[in-house]
């Protein structure tokens, strides 16, 4: 569906985003994970063709999004971070208003007009201004104006930026709808959203992307190896010394439990479990049990922030005019 190949994005002076190289395939779903101003949403903006690249290039279902904005907008359904409303409008007004901008009539208007409406929970509210309606209504008829011309590509900017818990989970699930049917993109610096959401992460930062992958391989990539946890009947110094010399493990923790038992935690590089279990036992130590501890999604994701904040160089802006790609602004 979406080919990145080393997209680089200036304002002026600054940079956005620099040497963005990703693909994202046909019916994903696809998180922008990222703290605010870390280029997410310029980098939506670049594949929903409101901004140009100044350098490298971009693809969506094979076409350039220079030489073919126009062609790639049609079966592109964009929210931004603040949905485009009209308060007057009632909402069936309102979507009628976006269909047809999209070059829907009659009935095949009044046909996605109700799938729309449906698929976002909007029926009680079909002939209510928009004006009155709460921030969460406001955020269901954004995604029903993306998704009115059935879009194969969806993109949605903070989606649940100002909801409250209830609305939250209703915007998950509606999301959750709307895959498969749709590829999706959303951005958002809620780690739960992502967790729940999407099949796949971007973790962006100071405008590059510092990791992709599943939740999972983010957490064996960046956590550096496995984290185990033992319970163990014996002394705490002995289970100390024991695994010392466990080849690869390191960060080992001790702390006495209830009922005699002394729990540990430990980080295992390359080496594998059965020599933390032997170790144990060739002390005369009793296992009462041993799992693998996952580090978590938040913690992959505050390392890499933490990791990757020492000062760049100011970048050299590139000059009107340059060769690896054009400096204008899309035309909306």
């Amino acid at each position: 569906m979406i080919v990145v190949d080393n997209v680089s994005k200036y304002y002026g002076a600054h940079r956005a985003v620099t040497d963005l190289s990703f693909e994202i395939g046909q019916g994903e779903c696809v998180g922008f994970l990222g703290l605010n101003g870390a280029g997410k949403s310029t980098t939506l903006r670049l594949l929903s063709c409101l901004l140009l690249p100044t350098s490298g290039r971009i693809s969506v279902r094979g076409l350039d999004v220079v030489e073919n904005p126009h062609e790639i907008r049609r079966f592109i359904g964009y929210l931004p971070d603040t949905p485009p409303l009209y308060a007057e409008m009632t909402v069936d007004e309102y979507l009628a208003f976006a269909g047809r901008i999209r070059g829907l009539s009659g009935a095949e208007l009044d046909k996605q007009r109700d799938r729309s409406r449906g698929l976002c929970g909007l029926q009680e509210v079909a002939g209510v201004p928009i004006g009155t309606l709460s921030h969460g209504y406001r955020q269901r008829v954004g995604i029903a104006q993306a998704i009115i011309h059935g879009p194969s590509l969806l993109i949605l900017d903070e989606p649940i930026q100002g909801l409250d818990p209830v609305q939250i989970v209703e915007m998950r699930k509606m999301i959750g709808e709307l895959r498969g049917e749709h590829t999706i993109l959303l951005s958002t610096h809620i780690l739960t959203e992502i967790e729940q959401t999407c099949d796949r992460i971007l973790m962006m930062h100071r405008g590059r992307i510092a990791a992709s992958g599943t939740e999972e391989e983010l957490e064996a990539r960046l956590s550096q190896g496995r984290k185990l946890q033992l319970d163990v009947r014996g002394d705490g110094d002995a289970l100390r010394t024991a695994l010392g010399g466990v080849e690869g493990a390191s960060a080992v923790e001790v702390e006495a439990q209830e009922e005699g038992l002394v729990r540990a935690t430990l980080q295992l590089g390359e080496g594998a479990p059965e020599q933390v279990s032997r170790a144990v036992v060739e002390a005369g130590l009793g296992l009462v049990g041993m799992q693998t501890v996952s580090t978590g999604l938040e913690s992959v994701f505050l390392e890499l922030s933490d990791t990757r904040t020492a000062p760049e160089p100011p970048p050299e802006a590139p000059s009107p005019g340059r060769a690896d790609g054009p400096t204008k602004e899309a035309s909306t």
